[in-house]
């Protein structure tokens, strides 16, 4: 079983795998189903803006993703929804 991390993206998000197997996938950059989406960044430029939604998504340790009942990934959730939905993924019985 995999062991508890945090992962690093090239794009603002992040990824978090919990000690059940579950892994949550966090990401609010341009291409990501948040109030970024489509954003142009400046030529050359690396500063990524903040973002108040995220798309979240995540699956177990057998690469089984979460149904939402219509797609596997969720977007914009704020905060509040993110991390209720991290303590709700957090809570599923081990893989």
């Amino acid at each position: 079983m995999k062991q508890p991390e945090f992962y690093y993206c090239t794009r603002p998000g992040f990824q978090m795998t919990f000690e059940n197997g579950w892994t949550v996938s966090v990401q609010w950059h341009n291409g990501a189903y948040c109030n970024n989406k489509g954003f142009e960044y400046a030529p050359g430029s690396e500063q990524y803006p903040n973002a108040a939604t995220a798309e979240i998504a995540a699956w177990n340790s057998k690469r089984e993703w979460y149904d939402f009942g219509s797609d596997t990934v969720l977007g914009y959730q704020t905060p509040d929804q993110v991390v209720t939905f991290m303590e709700y993924v957090k809570n599923f019985s081990k893989n």
